[in-house]
């Protein structure tokens, strides 16, 4: 008998939430790694931007502003502020479509056997534990499986308040074996090779509702252990595939599915650049599809050389972003020491050199880090100006199991180690009186505009005259 499973790709409840080429590509790995085990996959995304009634609706002024590049807004509903974060002066809102769209999508679906949810930021848990509730009242006494980042980072939080029955951490398929032993007294024969990533099928893609985009993973994992990163906790060992590979998973879905817009997801993909970078974009180039890539993950400055610049460009590489988080030297080797001041303007300048404009050249810089003050970063951003490439403030926002997790408990007014809500990177979690939500303000406004000269924080008042 073939057996049913439901995934599901839960709402973002937040302050504020943009598609920036974003694709639950774990959960849709998880799916295509099912059906090679002979199930029956479906599969429903509350954060889907074409779902009928808004293609039905169109001239709405609620319908989601997107872009020809595969990003752009999604659904937006005011909900009601947690408890916790009541304070804070900003409208929260559910992120895609409505509860009563999700549970008919549900209801018209073959009753599954189990559901598998998966979850993101660790202060999105809100949306995850109404997704879990819903997905009981449809299908009671189904079991139903939460995994994800929010599960692997906060296990303990997860476990007693979701009301899932089983909470994964780690990556799915080296749980599933056990999972459906346990649960559906089924075997799970195929069985890709962690350390090939080549032996894993593609992601199903193929659920996705009129895709606009995928995403392209060419590793997992990362070489550096930046102190803020959970890529060390979440993706284990450096891994690599075959860029010939990744170049035919690239066509292959230009062919089938008529993608002309790939994201690339990795946290290392330009290092050591002639393992994957340079065959990679040689291969792209001989192949000359009217494609586009973007890769809003960060890539590595220390590895662009004038033939990298050249060759991305030829490629098709539109959108590229660069960490670099602060000019600050001591900021640099504290946080993992990836690029240094000299290495940042060479790579710009190559860039600049290869065709990139400034706009073009988005450069990373973090916001908000235990101990950081307002003048590195505005002394970051003008670094960034006065070399021609594009400042992209990035809040910093505190990871249990971080380097920087113990310092940032102790730097928060908040109870971050035992409020996940707390983490979100909106509130500015580890702000003080050398960085307050204020001063954020104005610096965003000098990313925006280099030739602003204002103050950080307003000056003090003027003594009256009757104070005299």
């Amino acid at each position: 008998m073939i057996q049913n499973v439901l995934l599901v790709n839960p709402w973002i409840y937040d302050f504020a939430a943009y598609d920036f080429w974003n694709k639950p590509i774990g959960l849709l790995l998880l799916a295509s790694f099912l059906r090679k085990n002979g199930l029956n996959v479906h599969y429903v995304d509350c954060l889907d931007h074409h779902h009928p009634e808004l293609r039905d609706k169109a001239s709405s002024p609620r319908t989601p502003k997107r872009k020809n590049t595969g990003s752009g807004a999604y659904l937006k509903t005011q909900i009601p502020t947690p408890e916790a974060l009541r304070f804070f002066p900003r409208r929260y809102n559910r992120y895609g479509i409505s509860p009563a769209d999700f549970l008919r999508i549900m209801q018209a679906l073959p009753k599954p056997d189990i559901v598998m949810v998966t979850s993101m930021m660790t202060y999105w848990y809100p949306a995850v534990f109404d997704t879990v509730s819903l997905v009981r009242q449809t299908f009671p006494g189904i079991p139903v499986v939460l995994g994800g980042n929010y599960v692997s980072l906060c296990p303990q939080h997860a476990a007693s308040k979701s009301g899932a029955d089983y909470c994964l951490e780690g990556p799915a398929e080296r749980s599933m074996p056990f999972l459906f032993k346990d649960v559906m007294n089924r075997e799970l024969y195929f069985h890709p090779d962690p350390s090939d990533l080549d032996s894993h099928p593609y992601p199903a893609f193929d659920l996705i509702d009129h895709p606009d985009q995928v995403p392209i993973l060419t590793s997992r994992g990362c070489p550096y252990r930046c102190s803020y990163c959970a890529s060390p906790l979440l993706n284990g060992p450096f891994r690599r595939r075959d860029p010939i590979h990744v170049a035919e998973e690239i066509e292959f879905w230009h062919s089938h599915l008529g993608i002309r817009n790939f994201s690339f997801y990795d946290d290392a993909l330009l290092v050591n650049p002639e393992e994957m970078a340079i065959p990679l974009f040689h291969e792209l180039i001989k192949r000359n599809l009217p494609v586009q890539f973007h890769c809003p993950n960060g890539l590595h400055l220390r590895e662009i050389t004038p033939e990298i610049s050249r060759l991305m460009f030829e490629a098709g590489f539109r959108t590229i972003r660069f960490g670099f988080e602060s000019s600050d030297r001591g900021f640099q080797r504290t946080t993992g020491g990836k690029v240094d001041n000299r290495e940042f303007a060479d790579a710009v300048s190559h860039l600049r050199h290869a065709g990139y404009q400034t706009p073009d050249i988005g450069i990373y810089l973090l916001c908000g880090v235990p101990g950081q003050d307002a003048e590195e970063v505005e002394a970051s951003i003008r670094f960034v100006h006065s070399h021609g490439a594009r400042p992209v403030i990035a809040e910093y926002s505190p990871i249990p199991g971080t380097a920087l997790w113990e310092d940032a408990v102790a730097a928060s007014p908040y109870p971050i180690a035992d409020e996940p809500l707390f983490h979100n990177n909106t509130l500015l979690p580890c702000r003080s009186a050398s960085l307050t939500y204020e001063m954020y303000q104005t610096l965003k406004r000098i990313a925006g505009d280099p030739g602003l000269d204002i103050p950080l924080s307003p000056p003090p008042p003027m003594p009256s005259s009757s104070g005299r």
